[in-house]
C-alpha cells in the first residue's frame, strides 16, 4: 500500500499541519524539511496530484497559449516564465495555436477543463471572449504583448510606439525620407502601436506619411519576405526600411540577399530582436531589441502575485522599454 501523509507524520514525529505546509510551499523550519524529505525517500512517498487538486481546487498548473512556438520572442519569454514558476512549484502546459483563432479557442477550452490555476497568453484573437471565462472563475490571466479592450486582466507590454518612433527617427537623422515599414497584421494591437510610432516619427519631423511605404506581413519569415518584395517592386525609390519583428526581419533579409540588394549602400535597414542574428549578419544589423527576459520575469511576478491571493488589486499594465542597438546597416 502506498505511503500516506499520516505515515510521514508518524515517521517524522511532526503534525499533519506541518507536513501539509511543506507540500503546499508554506513556511517550514529547515530541520523539519530535512526530516520530511528523509521520510519521503524512506517510504517512497508520492503525492497524488490529481487527488490533491480535487481536494484543494488547485492543480499547480499554469496554462500558456502562444501564437507560434517557433517565434524566438515567444520562446524566450516562456522559458523565463517556466524557470521562475518551477521554483514556486508550478508546472506549465504550453499550447501553440499557430496564429489561428479556432486553435486558440480549442487551447483555451482545453486549459479551462484541465482546471489550470492561471493562464498566460499572447492572444491571436482580438475579442478576448475566451479569457472572460477564466476571469469569471477567479483564475488569474496575464496577457503578453497585446492589450485587449474590454478584458480586465494584467498585461505585460513593451512601448511599441516609442520603439518604432525612435528607429524611424534614427533613419531620418541620416537624411532618409522615403522610409518603408514592414508591419504586422493591421488588426493586432502590437502592429497598430508600431504603425502609430511610424506615423508620429514622420509627422514630428515634417514628413508626409505615404501609405504605399507600409507593407503588412504576418509576423512570419515568409510574410517578411513577401512584404519586402512588395516594397521593392512598388517603391524602388525607397532608401531605408524598418522591419517590426524578428521573423519578418529574417524574411526581409532573405529577400534582399536573393535580389542582391546591398546594405547599407543601396538600402539602409533596421530590424527587430535577436541580437545574435544581428551580430552574425554582414553587415551587422541595427536593431530594436525587446527585453524578453525582463518581460518573462514581469509575467511570472504578476501571475504569482494573483495566485498568492492579491486578487482584488487594480489590474496592472506593465510596460517596458526597448533598446536600440546600433550596427552597420544604416
Amino acid at each position: 500500500m502506498a505511503a500516506t501523509m499520516k505515515d510521514l507524520a508518524r515517521e517524522t514525529g511532526l503534525g499533519l499541519a506541518t507536513i501539509s505546509s511543506y507540500f503546499n510551499g508554506g513556511n517550514v523550519r529547515e530541520k523539519n524539511k530535512e526530516k520530511i524529505e528523509t521520510a519521503i525517500k524512506k517510504l517512497n512517498f508520492e503525492i497524488n496530484e490529481v487527488a490533491r487538486g480535487l481536494k484543494t481546487n488547485h492543480t499547480k498548473l499554469i496554462g500558456v497559449v502562444i501564437p507560434e512556438l517557433d517565434m524566438i520572442f515567444c520562446a524566450q519569454i516562456i522559458t523565463e516564465v517556466e524557470d521562475i514558476l518551477r521554483n514556486y512549484g508550478y508546472a506549465t502546459i504550453v499550447c501553440d495555436c499557430r496564429s489561428d483563432e479556432k486553435r486558440e479557442e480549442e487551447a483555451l477550452d482545453f486549459h479551462f477543463h484541465r482546471r489550470v490555476d492561471g493562464l498566460i497568453i499572447m492572444p491571436t484573437s482580438t475579442n478576448g471572449k475566451g479569457l472572460k471565462r477564466f476571469l469569471e472563475h477567479n483564475k488569474p490571466v496575464v496577457v503578453i504583448d497585446r492589450k485587449i479592450d474590454g478584458v480586465d486582466c494584467d498585461c505585460v507590454l513593451v512601448d511599441n510606439e516609442k520603439a518604432v518612433k525612435d528607429g524611424i527617427a534614427r533613419l531620418i537623422e541620416e537624411k532618409h525620407e522615403k522610409i518603408g515599414l514592414i508591419a504586422g497584421p493591421s488588426d493586432i494591437y502590437t502592429s497598430k502601436e508600431r504603425i502609430k510610432g511610424y506615423h508620429k516619427a514622420l509627422k514630428e519631423r515634417g514628413l508626409q506619411v505615404d501609405k504605399s511605404l507600409i507593407s503588412c506581413g504576418d509576423f512570419t519569415i515568409s510574410g517578411g519576405a513577401k512584404a519586402m518584395a512588395r516594397l521593392l517592386d512598388t517603391r524602388p525609390d525607397m532608401t531605408a526600411v524598418f522591419v517590426s519583428n524578428y521573423e519578418m526581419t529574417l524574411g526581409a533579409m532573405i529577400e534582399l540577399n536573393e535580389r542582391g540588394v546591398k546594405i547599407p549602400q543601396e538600402l539602409s535597414f533596421i530590424g527587430y530582436d535577436n541580437k545574435e542574428f544581428a551580430y552574425a549578419s554582414n553587415p551587422q544589423l541595427s536593431i530594436v531589441a525587446q527585453p524578453t527576459k525582463e518581460m518573462g520575469k514581469a509575467v511570472a511576478q504578476l501571475i504569482l502575485k494573483r495566485l498568492q491571493g492579491d486578487g482584488n488589486g487594480k489590474r496592472k499594465i506593465w510596460k517596458l522599454e526597448t533598446e536600440f542597438i546600433e550596427g552597420k546597416s544604416i
